[in-house]
């Protein structure tokens, strides 16, 4: 048997220097959270006072930790905001595809994507609005990569609506998700004075009827008369006011 496994390693004299594995376990280990608490202080102080305006610094201060401790996590400040904003898509995207993957109809598919992006942008204003006003200044190469993962987000959104509203073309069925991604996204920029409750349902209804707009009547010459289309409608529910008279 050797010594190590005789018994724990002597505390040593007063003014001995210790080995790395005799440090205390709370200089040995790193605080597990201060990951996040960099990038939450981030978040905040980037949305308050924009980019260019904080320093790293002001990052670890807020998290409380010095500054040049933000280094043994990040290499820069456009490395903390890349860490958030690959977080923020990564989870959405991880919802998504599984809600998709559920195997529900096609209709409660599409609202378990909107009630999705409704709780985000609710849950994670800060991050959401950061990342709109902000994403401009990242590197190019990681914002490229950011706008690719949106872009792999908002197909799953696509190839569900194309399977509700088979009368409206591939383009029509993008501008559509659009719109009602951003209707939700709206309330990143103004004070409702609603609760999250009475929120959430508004802009989940608002996002659903954006994606069943029908689609805009043909403009005719001057003079000339026609019996407009009637628009086609999107799944009608029991109880479901159409809108229509």
């Amino acid at each position: 048997m050797t010594g190590a496994a005789a018994g724990p390693a002597p505390a040593g004299r007063p003014g001995e220097q210790r080995s790395p594995d005799q440090q205390p376990p709370d200089q040995r280990r790193r605080d597990p959270l201060r990951r996040q608490r960099i990038l939450t202080a981030a978040a905040e102080l980037v949305a308050e006072r924009g980019y260019h305006d904080v320093g790293m610094a002001d990052i670890g201060a807020a998290a409380g930790i010095t500054g040049p401790a933000i280094y043994r996590h990040f290499d820069g400040k456009s490395a903390v905001l890349v860490a958030m904003f690959d977080h923020v898509i990564d989870d959405l995207s991880r919802e998504a595809s599984e809600i998709v993957a559920s195997g529900g109809d096609a209709l409660a598919i599409l609202r378990g994507l909107i009630q999705a992006q409704v709780r985000f942008v609710l849950r994670d204003g800060t991050l959401a609005q950061v990342y709109h006003n902000e994403v401009a200044n990242l590197p190019q190469e990681d914002r490229h990569r950011l706008r690719r993962k949106q872009r792999l987000y908002i197909e799953e959104w696509v190839h569900v609506l194309a399977q509700l509203r088979p009368d409206a073309g591939d383009a029509t069925v993008r501008a559509l998700v659009h719109a009602s991604v951003g209707a939700i996204q709206s309330v990143l920029f103004y004070q409702s004075g609603l609760t999250d409750d009475q929120l959430a349902a508004l802009m989940s209804s608002i996002a659903e009827a954006s994606l069943f707009a029908p689609e805009p009547v043909r403009s005719l010459p001057v003079g000339h008369s026609e019996a407009a289309p009637v628009p086609p409608r999107g799944p009608v529910r029991p109880g479901q006011c159409t809108g229509h008279r």
